[in-house]
């Protein structure tokens, strides 16, 4: 058995076509089969079904979910070998909201894809409440998010401070209030996010300390969502200060100061307990950390 006979059987179960399997590998179809029956041959058992369509036997199945982990194990060993040539390189798969993936990471992603452009970036954007969960399950390589809880399977390092802040059109009678409270929102419709986010639980738990039934006219899922239905006056909003600068520049939005909302959340970057870090994550996460909080909160 050897690698190239994996990565076959793989390709295979993903095209369902010897043929195409062929073309991907660049082999011949005839090399195609003689690895998949060299496989058979070695353990006994017949992998494929080859009718049309190609299709894998139940123990082919089973040995697809082996080879799998055997490949995995591979690759990172070849990532360990390329580390020690110095040259950080790789691919990384950030996790994180949509407000700090169009406010924050850009600048940050500029910066260091231009000292290091074989560092390779993606970005999944998600509620809060996913980042923690897709760093734990392995989905995404570094979070970066609202720190409310510790948990043994992370490690987290803070970034900067945000807070959530209540915004109007300007055309909104709020608009003309220098300053309210808490109580003085009990009948304004108000546009919130959605239940699973930071800046909703953060607001629900404020509402619910001061015994207010909050007038929810409208719950979104992002913070950009939230802003277009402030600025078309459509009611107050909650929403992350660090979304809105582009807004309170251009006067399309207004921040009312409130009181009871005046809390600091700390953000930052999430990574799992005992994960190995390639030289890619390394590099990212001591740029990161190492940058000052005014290049996160700055203005754009």
């Amino acid at each position: 058995m050897n690698i190239s006979q994996l990565e076959t059987l793989l390709t295979i179960s993903k095209t369902l076509s010897f043929r195409k399997a062929g073309e991907l590998l660049n082999l011949t179809q005839p090399a195609v089969s003689a690895q998949i029956k060299s496989l058979e041959d070695e353990f006994r058992v017949t992998l494929v079904d080859r009718n049309h369509p190609v299709t894998l036997t139940d123990r082919g199945k089973v040995f697809l979910e082996h080879a799998e982990r055997m490949l995995t194990i591979v690759e990172e060993l070849k990532q360990k070998l390329s580390d020690l040539e110095h040259v950080p390189q790789g691919h990384i798969i950030l996790g994180t909201t949509t407000s700090i993936a169009i406010q924050i990471l850009p600048r940050v992603l500029s910066y260091f894809q231009n000292q290091f452009p074989l560092i390779k970036t993606s970005i999944q954007s998600m509620v809060s409440s996913q980042v923690l969960a897709s760093v734990e399950n392995g989905t995404v390589d570094i979070g970066i998010g609202y720190l409310t809880e510790k948990h043994p399977q992370v490690e987290t390092s803070v970034l900067y401070y945000d807070t959530f802040e209540l915004v109007v059109s300007p055309r909104h009678p709020l608009a003309k209030i220098p300053h309210v409270t808490i109580d003085m929102l009990k009948d304004v419709p108000l546009i919130l996010l959605s239940p699973d986010t930071q800046g909703r639980r953060f607001a629900d738990r404020v509402f619910l300390k001061h015994q207010l039934q909050p007038n929810i006219a409208m719950e979104l899922s992002s913070s950009e969502e939230v802003k277009r239905m402030a600025e078309l006056n459509l009611g107050a909003a909650i929403v992350s200060k660090q979304s809105i600068s582009n807004e309170l520049r251009s006067g399309t939005l207004k921040m009312i100061p409130v009181t009871e909302l005046e809390v600091a959340h700390p953000v930052g970057v999430i990574t799992k307990s005992g994960r190995y870090k390639n030289s890619a994550m390394r590099q990212f996460l001591n740029d990161l950390k190492g940058m000052p909080e005014d290049q996160f909160i700055g203005s754009e």
